[in-house]
């Protein structure tokens, strides 16, 4: 896993997100500029949104991002197509 890769982190009770990958030491990662992947639609699944992206950002929820996020129980880490980086960074921010 390279430094400054874009990437989807599964977690075991967080979540899931993607961010660039800043450093990661067993299951602690630290990702920057990191959205929470709340809800994803146009992906079966976390590898086809971190191969293709998503076909429905519209009904996606990512919230906004954050410039940096350390989270502790990393249980996978996907590496993220240069399309699929797109596709989720273009996903409008859902906030309420």
């Amino acid at each position: 896993m390279a430094k400054g890769k874009y990437v989807i982190v599964r977690t075991y009770s967080a979540g899931v997100f993607a961010g660039y990958l800043a450093s990661r030491k067993g299951q602690e990662v630290i990702l920057n500029d990191a959205r929470r992947i709340w809800y994803w639609d146009g992906a079966s699944s976390l590898s086809q949104l971190a191969m293709e992206g998503t076909k429905k950002p519209n009904t996606c929820k990512f919230p906004i991002a954050v410039k940096e996020i350390t989270l502790t129980q990393a249980i996978e880490i996907i590496n993220t197509t240069k399309e699929a980086e797109k596709s989720i960074q273009g996903v409008p921010v859902w906030s309420q």
